[in-house]
């Protein structure tokens, strides 16, 4: 079952690669998506794919990478649309 996840996720989260481990994990997935930097120091991302690989992004997103200090991760689900066709790192 095809799912999608929208989080937010607090604490040391940019300047440590949060983006292009998240983008190189996403792909090893096959999840699709995105993930951004927030003006505020926090990192947004949207996963889209199978259940159990969205999960796993969701995991990976609650320590990140090694340099990484998260500290709260917000998730919301909802409806799966199937709008990407890839997984990008947004400017």
């Amino acid at each position: 079952m095809k799912v999608r996840a929208h989080i937010i996720i607090n604490g040391r989260v940019q300047g440590v690669f949060f983006r292009s481990r998240t983008k190189q994990e996403a792909n090893s997935r096959d999840v699709k998506g995105w993930v951004r930097n927030l003006l505020d120091g926090r990192v947004e991302a949207v996963f889209e794919g199978e259940a159990a690989a969205v999960k796993s992004m969701i995991e990976f997103c609650r320590n990140g990478p090694i340099g990484a200090v998260v500290t709260k991760i917000d998730v919301v689900w909802e409806n799966y649309v199937g709008d990407f066709g890839v997984f990008s790192v947004r400017y």
